[in-house]
C-alpha cells in the first residue's frame, strides 16, 4: 500500500495550485458537508481552479456518515463525468475525510484523492492513515477500506473556526499520541494551555501528533501488529459512541476517546501495573475539560455486547491495546469480563455518575 504525504502549510491555496498544475486530472470535485461550505470553502473558492471544480455538499455531523450519504456521492461524481482520471478533493472533518475517502477508493475501483482536514480530530487522526470508510447498523465504521490519500493538506488557520468542544474532541486523539509516545510529548500535553491558545505551539504539537501517528502507519500499514496501538482508549471508547448513538444521543468521537482512555488505563493499572500517579493525572484532565458520560450498572451488559463487535476482536474475544508505561504498548491484550466491569464501576465512581 503506497504512503500518503502529509504537508504542513500556512499556503494552502498556492501549494494545492502548485500540485495541481503538474498533475492531469480530467475533472476536479471536492467534497465538503454543510458546515465547511460555508466556513472553509470561501478559501479554496478564491483560486479560479478550486472555483469551477465540481462541489458536493453532503449534511454535516456523524449521524451522516452512513450508506445513503454515500450513494448520493457516488451519484454526483458519476452523474457530473467522473473518471478514473479524476481527483476528489476531500475538505472537512473527519466525517468528509472518512465518507470521501470511501468514495474515492471504490468509484471506478478506485480515483485519486486528496485530504484538507479543517478540524484537529481529523488532522491528527481521521484524515490519515488510509483508514476510510461509514458507520452501518448502528457500529462505528463497520464498513471499509484501507486506502491512503495521496496527499493531506495540514492548514492550522481551519483551527480559528472550531469552538471548544471541536477542539477537544481531537485533543483527546492528541493525549492519547502522547501516552504512546513520550512522557516528553506527554507533558507537553498536559500542559497546554486549553482555555488561552497558542496556535504556533498548538501547530508543533500537531506536528509531533503527526509524527507518531505516521511512523507506526509506515511500520504496519494494514494494522496487523504494531498499528494497533493506535487504537487506545477506542475499544470502550466506540462502545460509549455506540451506545449514545443507538439513544440519538451522539457524543463527540474524541469525548468518547477520553472516556475511554480513562478506562483502558485504569485496566492497564489493573493488568500491567501501569503508574496510578499518571492515571491519576489522566483522570483529573478528562474530568476537567470532557465531563462524564453517563450509564448505570444495568447497562454494561449493552456496552459489553457493544465491544464485542469491534473490529480488532477475533474469535469473539475482545482485543485491547494497553500499557505498561508511557510508551510501553502491550497489543492483543484480553481482559475478563469482571475486569471490564469492574473498569466501568472504576469509571462511574472516580467521574462522580
Amino acid at each position: 500500500m503506497s504512503q500518503q504525504q502529509t504537508l504542513l502549510t500556512s499556503t494552502l491555496t498556492d501549494d494545492l495550485k502548485k500540485t495541481l498544475d503538474g498533475k492531469d486530472f480530467d475533472k476536479i470535485f471536492i467534497l465538503t458537508d454543510e458546515n465547511t461550505q460555508k466556513v472553509c470553502f470561501p478559501i479554496l473558492k478564491t483560486e479560479e481552479e478550486f472555483n469551477e471544480a465540481t462541489l458536493i455538499v453532503i449534511p454535516a455531523s456523524d449521524s451522516n456518515k452512513n450508506i445513503n450519504t454515500l450513494t448520493t456521492v457516488w451519484e454526483k461524481l458519476s452523474t457530473e463525468g467522473g473518471s478514473r482520471q479524476s481527483l476528489l478533493i476531500n475538505l472537512g472533518g473527519g466525517m468528509v475525510t472518512d465518507l470521501g475517502g470511501f468514495a474515492a477508493s471504490t468509484f471506478k475501483r478506485g480515483i485519486s484523492y486528496y485530504n484538507i482536514p479543517t478540524t484537529l480530530l481529523a488532522m491528527v487522526d481521521a484524515s490519515m492513515g488510509g483508514k476510510t470508510g461509514i458507520n452501518f447498523l448502528g457500529l462505528k465504521n463497520e464498513i471499509g477500506v484501507f486506502n491512503p490519500p495521496s496527499k493531506v493538506w495540514i492548514h492550522t488557520e481551519f483551527l480559528k473556526t472550531l469552538d471548544s468542544k471541536n477542539l477537544l474532541s481531537g485533543y483527546a486523539e492528541m493525549i492519547k499520541h502522547g501516552l504512546i509516545s513520550t512522557v516528553k510529548h506527554w507533558n507537553s500535553l498536559m500542559a497546554f494551555d486549553l482555555e488561552q491558545i497558542d496556535y504556533k505551539l498548538m501547530q508543533q504539537l500537531i506536528g509531533e501528533s503527526i509524527e507518531t501517528k505516521e511512523l507506526i502507519v509506515n511500520q504496519d500499514p494494514l494494522e496487523q501488529g504494531i498499528r494497533k496501538a493506535l487504537n487506545l482508549g477506542h475499544t470502550i471508547g466506540h462502545a460509549f459512541e455506540s451506545f449514545a448513538m443507538q439513544y440519538n444521543n451522539g457524543v463527540y468521537h474524541g469525548y468518547a476517546v477520553a472516556w475511554g482512555l480513562l478506562c483502558e488505563l485504569y485496566l492497564s493499572h489493573l493488568i500491567h501495573q501501569f503508574p496510578q500517579k499518571t492515571l491519576q493525572q489522566l483522570l483529573y484532565f478528562v474530568k476537567e475539560n470532557y465531563g462524564g458520560f453517563y450509564f448505570t450498572c444495568n447497562d454494561y451488559e449493552t456496552l459489553y455486547s457493544f465491544m464485542l463487535h469491534d473490529k480488532k476482536n477475533k474469535g469473539g474475544v475482545i482485543n485491547f491495546t494497553l500499557l505498561k508505561d508511557i510508551g510501553q504498548i502491550e497489543i492483543n491484550q484480553t481482559a475478563t469480563k469482571e475486569q471490564i466491569f469492574e473498569t466501568f464501576d472504576f469509571y462511574r465512581d472516580a467521574m462522580g455518575i
